[in-house]
C-alpha cells in the first residue's frame, strides 16, 4: 500500500487538465479561471468622487475662502465640467461623478450650508459657505484617484481562480462578455451492490437505502461540478460489464462507490482490467478508505473507485478526488488549512488516521480540532455534527492536544 500523500501524487500525474471553453459571463459563476483578467483600462478609470458636496480648490480653502458660488450641478454620468476661473467657483457635484476639471478637492454636504436666499434651485446666484473644519481639507479629498487601485494591463483576477461574486464583478467592469474556464467534467456517481434499494422504495430487513451516490453528487455539485449522474450496479457480472463500458465511454469522470475490495462478489476490479482500465494504484495506507483505487481508461478517463462504507467514501471523495479535479481544472493549488489538535489522540493502527473534528476558535484566535470520530465507517450520521477531518501519521502513537494537522473541511 502507498501513503495518502503518493497517492495524491500518482492522482496528479495521472491527470490530464479539463479542455478550456469560453463562458458567457452570466454562467461563470463557480466555474475555474483558465485566463488571466486584466484591466482594460485604469481603474478607476477617472478621478472620481466619493461623497456628494462641493468640488472646489483646495487652495481656496487654505486661503480663507469660506463662500462659494455654485457655477453648475454635476451628476455621475454627466462629463465633467468646467471649474471657473474666480477662487470661489465650486461646483455642486455627486458621489460617483467625473471630478470637475480646475478642482482637486471636495467639500461634503455635511461641512456646508447653503445660503437661504439661494437654496432653491441651481442657478449661479446659489451660494454655500463652509465650515471651519472644511478649510483643513487638503486636494484629493473624497477623491478617487484614477488608476489608484490598477493600472490598466494589470493582472486583477490570475488564472486558477475559481469565480465567485467578487471576480465575476471584476470580469464585468474589466469588459468580459465571456470569459475562459476550464470545461464542467460530466461525472458518474456509480453505487455497486445487491443490498442497495431506491430512497423512496419500501426496504426489507437485509437491505439499505442508497446513501452514498447522493452524497457523492450533492459534495461534488458543491464544490463546483454539477454535472452529475447516477448510477446504480448490481453485483451482477453481466450487468456491470454492460453499464460500466457505457459509462467509462460517455463520462469525462467516472466515481464507483463500493465493490473494489476483496469481497467474492466484488467484481468491479477484474471487470475494470478486462476493459482496458489501467490500475495506478490500489489500497492506501489509511483508515478509513484503505482499498481505495484510482485507474485509467484506454480513452484517459480517470476513474476512481472508493469504498463501499459511507464514511470512508465520503473522506476518500474530499482527500483524494476534489483535489484531483481541481488540479485538472487548473486551479493553483493551496496547500489544506493547519489545525491545532484540541484532545489527545492515541493511535495504534500503522495507517494514517483520517480523523473527522469539530473546528472551534482557541482564545488565540487559533484553529482547535476536537476529535469526533464516527462509531464505524458506515456510521455516516456520525458525521453531521463535524467540520471535515484531520490527517494523522501512521501509529502507533499519542498525539497530545496541540499537535498540529493538515485539515481537510466537508465543504
Amino acid at each position: 500500500m502507498i501513503t495518502p500523500a503518493a497517492a495524491e501524487k500518482l492522482i496528479f500525474t495521472h491527470l490530464a487538465p479539463f479542455h478550456r471553453e469560453d463562458c458567457p459571463l452570466a454562467q461563470a459563476h463557480g466555474r475555474m479561471l483558465r485566463g488571466d483578467v486584466c484591466a482594460d483600462r485604469d481603474l478607476p478609470p477617472f478621478d472620481r468622487v466619493t461623497m456628494d458636496g462641493y468640488a472646489l480648490r483646495a487652495a481656496s480653502l487654505s486661503a480663507g475662502v469660506t463662500h462659494f458660488r455654485v457655477e453648475g450641478v454635476q451628476a455621475a454620468g454627466m462629463r465633467p465640467f468646467k471649474l471657473g476661473a474666480a477662487a470661489d467657483a465650486c461646483i455642486e457635484i455627486m458621489t460617483g461623478a467625473v471630478l470637475s476639471v480646475g478642482s482637486d478637492c471636495v467639500v461634503p454636504y455635511e461641512e456646508t450650508a447653503r445660503d437661504p436666499a439661494t437654496a432653491a434651485g441651481f442657478t449661479s446666484e446659489a451660494t454655500v459657505s463652509v465650515s471651519a473644519a472644511a478649510a483643513q481639507f487638503l486636494a484629493g479629498h473624497a477623491i478617487h484617484r484614477r488608476g489608484s487601485d490598477h493600472r490598466a494591463k494589470d493582472v486583477i483576477v490570475p488564472a486558477g481562480t475559481r469565480l465567485t461574486g467578487r471576480e465575476i464583478a471584476v470580469a464585468a467592469s474589466c469588459g468580459y462578455a465571456t470569459i475562459a474556464v476550464s470545461q464542467s467534467p460530466k461525472i458518474a456517481v456509480i453505487a455497486t451492490g445487491d443490498e442497495l434499494v431506491e430512497v423512496g422504495a419500501s426496504v426489507a430487513p437485509h437491505q439499505i437505502r442508497r446513501s452514498n451516490d447522493h452524497a457523492l453528487s450533492a459534495a461534488l455539485a458543491a464544490a463546483g461540478y454539477p454535472h452529475v449522474s447516477r448510477f446504480h450496479l448490481r453485483d451482477v457480472r453481466h450487468e456491470i460489464e454492460h453499464l460500466l463500458w457505457h459509462i467509462i465511454a460517455e463520462f469525462d469522470v467516472v466515481l464507483i462507490a463500493g465493490g473494489v475490495s476483496k469481497g467474492k462478489f466484488d467484481y468491479l476490479p477484474s471487470e475494470l482490467d478486462r476493459q482496458g482500465v489501467k490500475k495506478i494504484f490500489q489500497g492506501v495506507a489509511q483508515r478509513p478508505g484503505k482499498p481505495f483505487w484510482f485507474g485509467k481508461s484506454t480513452r484517459d478517463t480517470p476513474i476512481f473507485a472508493l469504498p463501499g462504507n459511507p464514511v470512508s467514501a465520503y473522506t476518500c471523495l474530499h482527500r483524494y478526488v476534489l483535489p484531483g479535479l481541481a488540479y485538472a481544472s487548473g486551479a493553483t493549488p493551496v496547500a489544506p488549512r493547519t489545525v491545532a489538535l484540541a484532545a489527545s489522540v492515541s493511535w495504534k493502527p500503522k495507517l494514517a488516521c483520517l480523523l473527522p473534528v469539530k473546528l472551534a476558535s482557541g482564545p488565540r484566535a487559533e484553529l482547535l480540532a476536537t476529535p469526533d470520530p464516527s462509531n464505524t465507517s458506515g456510521d455516516f450520521a456520525g458525521l453531521v455534527a463535524t467540520d471535515g477531518f484531520v490527517e494523522l501519521p501512521p501509529g502507533p502513537a499519542d498525539f497530545p492536544a496541540g499537535t498540529l494537522a493538515p485539515f481537510y473541511p466537508w465543504a
